[in-house]
């Protein structure tokens, strides 16, 4: 079976959450599943879930634990830089059958790493592998390079009331 990319973007809430959704359904058809998830190094809820619960699922982060608020600071760059080169090894090994670049678009929008490098490691996958990615802010090239583009788009949201994100809803 032929393997796409497929990208989920925009200023919405859900884009990880369709990724995970994505990767259950995989699972349980029973293929394997990377997901790689950029920029975040804290635990989420999603976390303890997979690992409790879908430990075929393999998760791992390239965060330093702490939200990007300005310019990264340089180990932003090297957790992100580390985190590429191991999706690259994952993803030319066809060891998985889907693998997840988790906010690999903030990491782009943050200059963790270039666009430029990330369609190279994109352009590696064996043709049966599906690749996700996901994030705000995807650039125009990634767009042209995926197969399947959703963008979520925000319509309403609580937190504009001042509704703090809560656990198990978005953490």
């Amino acid at each position: 079976m032929k393997g796409y990319v497929q990208l989920y973007t925009g200023n919405g809430k859900g884009k990880t959450t369709a990724a995970l959704g994505l990767a259950l359904r995989a699972v349980g058809a029973g293929k394997k599943v990377y997901f790689a998830q950029f920029v975040k190094g804290k635990t989420y809820s999603e976390i303890e879930a997979l690992a409790q619960y879908l430990p075929a699922i393999r998760l791992k982060q390239y965060g330093r634990g702490c939200f990007i608020k300005n310019d990264p600071v340089p180990e932003d760059i090297a957790a992100a830089l580390v985190g590429l080169e191991e999706v690259k090894e994952i993803i030319q090994s066809g060891a998985y059958d889907v693998v997840v670049l988790d906010e690999a678009c903030i990491a782009l929008h943050y200059r963790l790493f270039s666009i430029e490098d990330l369609l190279k490691v994109i352009d590696l996958k064996p043709e049966q592998t599906e690749v996700i990615v996901t994030g705000r802010y995807a650039p125009q090239a990634l767009v042209d390079r995926a197969d399947l583009v959703t963008e979520m788009k925000e319509v309403k949201h609580y937190y504009q009331q001042g509704i703090q994100a809560r656990k198990g809803i978005e953490f």
